[in-house]
């Protein structure tokens, strides 16, 4: 939570909440202790939130490029508005930047034909996936917010620590 030191000093625990916001947002769901869950969950909304307020914001921009006989073709490109660029550069700062990985029996030219063009694929699932689905969810029930979910579980055996599960809603 806000001032939860959660037993580290700060570069440990902002280095440990950056990660498990990560984990969090590519997986979809984590187990941790529920200090940890709910500083997490709270880390979440906040990127959540930054990313949902400008993934709209685009601009259409016209670009001249060589096509494969060697001459100039135009062609519009959709690129990142400058709200839309503020926020992605903001939760490039926060998350770490998680790659995609190779499915089990894919062949190295599916994968690379899968990932092709993607820099940052954490961030693109943010603005691609979650940023228009909780976008619509918030239009349907007249709030924001509401993103994450922490499920307490019992304690844990070996030291008793209340155990909990953060997921996205």
């Amino acid at each position: 939570m806000a001032n939860d030191k959660l037993g580290r000093p700060s570069k440990e625990r902002d280095a440990m909440l950056r990660g498990q916001v990560s984990t969090l947002l590519w997986n979809g769901k984590i187990e941790t202790t529920l200090a940890k869950a709910k500083s997490t969950a709270r880390m979440a909304e906040k990127i959540l939130t930054i990313a949902i307020n400008s993934y709209e914001d685009t601009v259409k921009v016209v670009k001249e490029i060589k096509g494969a006989d060697g001459k100039k073709v135009k062609t519009e490109v959709l690129n990142d508005g400058p709200k839309k660029l503020t926020a992605r550069r903001r939760i490039m700062g926060y998350v770490y930047d998680l790659q995609e990985q190779r499915k089990p029996k894919e062949s190295i030219t599916a994968y690379k034909a899968r990932v092709e063009g993607i820099n940052h694929p954490l961030v693109e699932k943010i603005f691609n996936v979650y940023a228009p689905k909780y976008a619509e969810r918030a239009k349907q029930l007249g709030q924001a917010g509401g993103y994450t979910r922490v499920i307490k579980l019992g304690q844990r055996r070996g030291d008793a620590a209340e155990m909990a599960v953060v997921e996205l809603v």
